[in-house]
């Protein structure tokens, strides 16, 4: 029997709800994926502002509470492999590229980065500055990678979400699931 791959999602308070929504969209149609959730209560409050709903509680996944240090992926023995935080705002990434894990996103990415799985931060914020440099050069040592939330137009999308799923297909690819997504060159 083939092993299910183990997926942790978490959502901050970052604008950018859809990239969030495209991802767990994709996930919901996968087979043989485990995928835990943690969504902090500034997400929901801005999935519900930019997309007009509260869909956040029909996908067929297990939500867990941020303060839920009992969840599995609070350790390393439950084997999760990858963590998508998505969008990431720069509050979270300066508590994670700082070793701060007062709850359970924060927790579960130190677990990641020091299990040496896969961590990917999609960072949501515009302009950087020199602190949120420094802090995604932090993760990056530590074996993260940062996906900031920048489209891109090469595949010419025609509406908002097509501009979004660019980002999606993006972090789709680097957690290593099949895609069947615009490819350049072809």
């Amino acid at each position: 029997m083939e092993n299910k791959r183990k997926i942790v999602i978490a959502v901050t308070g970052a604008s950018g709800s859809i990239y969030a929504k495209l991802l767990l969209d994709f996930l919901s149609s996968q087979q043989n994926i485990e995928v835990g959730v943690v969504m902090s209560d500034n997400a929901k409050i801005v999935w519900e502002h930019e997309l007009g709903n509260q869909e956040y509680n029909n996908y067929p996944f297990t939500f867990y509470s941020k303060t839920n240090f009992n969840a599995p992926f609070a350790s390393g023995s439950a084997k999760y492999d990858t963590m998508v935080i998505i969008p990431c705002s720069m509050g979270t990434l300066g508590r994670i590229a700082n070793g701060i894990s007062n709850d359970l996103l924060t927790r579960a990415s130190d677990v990641v980065l020091k299990e040496r799985r896969k961590l990917v931060l999609v960072a949501r914020e515009t302009p950087y500055n020199l602190i949120h440099i420094n802090n995604m050069r932090k993760v990056t040592e530590a074996g993260g990678i940062i996906c900031p939330a920048t489209p891109s137009y090469y595949s010419q999308p025609k509406t908002i979400e097509d501009v979004a799923k660019t980002v999606v297909d993006r972090v789709i690819d680097l957690i290593g699931l099949d895609n069947k997504s615009y490819r350049w060159g072809n």
